[in-house]
């Protein structure tokens, strides 16, 4: 199980969380796990009217079997669990924990701010996703939880490298990409699917 996330919004954790499930499915089934609730629409997926992980957690009774048929499709490989309606209980994150670890290639987009400790513990791997940013890494650092990975989003003008982000936080950078308009053109046409960018592809074959 991979869980993204960001200590600070815009960082692009949700189109990293996709793009690696798009990306490491490669003949098995991977599984999206969206608490940030905008990964249908970086998708191009209608939005989901019916329950989601969310709405799972609510129910005490809910097994793992009934996670399952909250997931939609995204193709025929990869089926993404909506977040679903309200606020998450916080006594239910070990049950999600223990059944989204006996699952094949999960990916959880765990959104900005701390991710839940018993996600980011039953993790193989907790990715920070975050930009060369002083903010950003001044943000991470008081957060409170300790990335085992770094996804290092490279922007135009910045000073600071991978390695400097690495030191300030240290955890190792395993995913390094740029901003690529080609993403943005896919996010924005709906297209991410279909024409997931090889430069995305091959920065999260290291990660995925």
């Amino acid at each position: 199980m991979i869980v993204c996330w960001a200590a600070k919004g815009g960082s692009g954790t949700t189109v990293i969380a996709c793009a690696l499930a798009l990306a490491a499915a490669r003949g098995q089934e991977s599984t999206l796990v969206d608490l940030g609730g905008d990964c249908p629409a970086a998708l191009g997926l209608s939005e989901p009217g019916g329950p989601g992980v969310v709405d799972w957690m609510t129910s005490p009774t809910a097994g793992p079997r009934d996670l399952e048929r909250v997931a939609v499709p995204v193709r025929d490989d990869v089926r993404l669990i909506p977040r679903g309606a309200g606020k998450a209980p916080d006594h239910q994150w070990a049950r999600l924990a223990d059944t989204l670890i006996a699952w094949p290639g999960v990916i959880v987009d765990a959104g900005s701010g701390a991710p839940p400790l018993q996600l980011h513990d039953a993790a193989d791997l907790s990715l920070l996703v975050i930009r060369p940013c002083y903010i950003a890494i001044q943000r991470a650092r008081r957060i409170g939880v300790h990335p085992t990975g770094i996804a290092v989003i490279h922007e135009p003008g910045r000073s600071l490298s991978a390695d400097d982000v690495e030191r300030a936080i240290g955890a190792p950078v395993v995913v390094e990409t740029r901003l690529d308009p080609a993403v943005a053109r896919a996010v924005d046409s709906g297209l991410l699917v279909a024409r997931l960018p090889r430069s995305l592809i091959m920065s999260l074959r290291r990660a995925a």
